[in-house]
């Protein structure tokens, strides 16, 4: 998949993320690379924050929700280990730029956000930037995308308090999953490879996400839903 993008002013700026935040931290593979550099993640928040949107942290998308720092992007995508002929899941579009990163090095992405108008603004954009091989879908993604299972690989970006079983039910054998799991304000980002139908973890780091909200994650709080 290839986006088809306007060049843009930010090119250098995208460059210098690579150069200065991710090559320095240990993230080498080409593809990722390359989607890196060529995602326009300036479209993917307001145009007010435009000028901060390659910065090495997080920035709001409105709905108490963010979009990632660019190293955790990379990182997470590249822990995946794919080669361009996968079927991904990713838990939380948000606004859509992992999403747009992942259309570049997997075959296929499902994207599962719980938020319609979140949805449906990554929607468009990821529309407009062409990225055909991106499916979104509202609902809880605690419950995973069961009648398209199973995946190559699975990610979440968005903490639990554990992992649901359902992304291990679903993910292919030898199939990677990587999401944060933790308590409310630090988490431990995990990659969970399926061996003999079991879980094998590693730890890669220290993290903080918005919380994955679900039946199977965090429970919405009663001023979440306006009662």
């Amino acid at each position: 998949m290839t986006i088809r993008a306007e060049r843009d002013i930010y090119e250098r700026t995208r460059q210098l993320m690579i150069d200065t935040q991710l090559i320095p931290r240990g993230i080498t593979q080409s593809e990722v690379l390359h989607a890196m550099a060529t995602v326009p993640r300036h479209l993917f928040v307001e145009e007010g924050l435009y000028a901060q949107a390659y910065n090495d942290y997080p920035l709001p998308i409105g709905e108490k929700q963010t979009i990632s720092q660019p190293y955790m992007v990379a990182l997470m995508t590249e822990s995946l280990a794919l080669t361009g002929t996968e079927k991904v899941l990713e838990i939380g579009t948000g606004s859509g730029y992992q999403s747009a990163v992942l259309s570049m090095v997997a075959d296929k992405v499902y994207s599962m956000e719980r938020i319609p108008t979140i949805a449906a603004r990554a929607r468009k954009l990821l529309a407009a930037l062409h990225c055909s091989n991106v499916i979104v879908r509202v609902g809880d993604g605690t419950f995973g995308w069961p009648e398209d299972a199973p995946f190559d690989a699975i990610i979440a970006a968005a903490s639990s308090p554990q992992v649901p079983e359902a992304y291990i039910a679903q993910l292919k054998e030898g199939g990677r999953l990587v999401m944060p799991v933790g308590a409310e304000d630090s988490q431990k980002l995990l990659k969970i490879t399926k061996r003999q139908g079991k879980a094998v973890v590693e730890t890669l780091g220290e993290c903080r996400f918005v919380k994955l909200i679900g039946r199977y994650g965090w429970q919405m709080e009663k001023r979440e839903t306006g009662c």
